[in-house]
């Protein structure tokens, strides 16, 4: 379920920057935004309904000023609940040139429940991230890290990935960037597959962007975690998540889009 997670998260990962100034310009997305998403398990070669997730977009303010809050609540349904519950809540503050100011995960996963936290903050040309994580039953850590890169939270990335354009990525291109955990920055690592069109449950075909989440053993051998595919518009909108588990299978469908910023024209006719 914590792969489900960061897959509604990863889909979005297109390019990050290399240095530590962090604003960008937002060519994708807009306050009012929402997004809906239905999840899917494979339970003994029988597609089951898992759960849902929601995405949206307001304007706040942090520290006095004029701020951007997302929001992403996943939770699974009454009869995955039976085999594993899932509740979680993330949220991450921006200024309205998507820097990331403040990130918060709370997950209640099977029996497990954990708070992660992270706080930005930029001096001398640095990124400086505060970063406090909780588990039930085992105490508080925290840590500190600054860095010549621009780091960013799981929500944050994608509101700065979904402007930049892929227009000249090649077939095989790997992406890397730094992202706080909680615990720590770690570097995450995405490969473009190309172009595909896929035809969801509703009839609606899409012609989508492919990209591949990876993970490398300590051989430096590459094993695929999730598949996503992105419309090919400037929304760049994840439609479809595969993802790899340990027990099996699972899928992620987008379900509603309300208040996007430009017409889906990558919706094929």
């Amino acid at each position: 379920m914590k792969r489900i997670v960061f897959a509604m998260i990863a889909a979005w990962m297109v390019a990050v920057g290399a240095n530590a100034q962090c604003a960008a310009k937002n060519d994708a997305i807009q306050v009012g935004e929402e997004l809906t998403y239905e999840l899917k398990f494979n339970w003994k070669f029988i597609w089951v309904n898992a759960g849902d997730a929601r995405m949206e977009l307001k304007e706040t303010q942090y520290n006095g000023k004029p701020a951007y809050r997302t929001d992403l609540l996943c939770v699974s349904n009454k009869k995955v609940d039976f085999f594993f519950k899932m509740r979680d809540t993330l949220t991450c503050i921006t200024t309205p040139q998507l820097e990331p100011l403040y990130f918060r995960k709370g997950a209640e996963e099977g029996s497990h429940y954990t708070v992660d936290e992270v706080r930005f903050g930029y001096e001398g040309g640095k990124c400086i991230v505060d970063q406090q994580r909780y588990r039930r039953g085992k105490g508080t850590t925290n840590t500190k890290e600054v860095s010549d890169q621009c780091v960013f939270d799981m929500l944050s990335i994608l509101l700065q990935a979904r402007s930049f354009d892929p227009t000249h990525y090649k077939v095989g291109d790997k992406i890397l960037f730094p992202m706080a955990t909680g615990r720590k920055v770690e570097q995450q690592t995405l490969i473009y597959r190309g172009k595909k069109k896929f035809k969801a449950e509703d009839g609606v075909k899409y012609r989508c962007l492919v990209f591949s989440l990876v993970e490398y053993d300590k051989d430096g051998d590459e094993d695929e975690v999730i598949t996503f595919y992105v419309t090919d518009d400037r929304n760049h909108l994840p439609v479809r998540l595969d993802l790899y588990l340990n027990f099996g299978s699972a899928k992620a469908f987008l379900k509603t889009v309300k208040g996007n910023r430009y017409p889906l024209e990558s919706i094929i006719e």
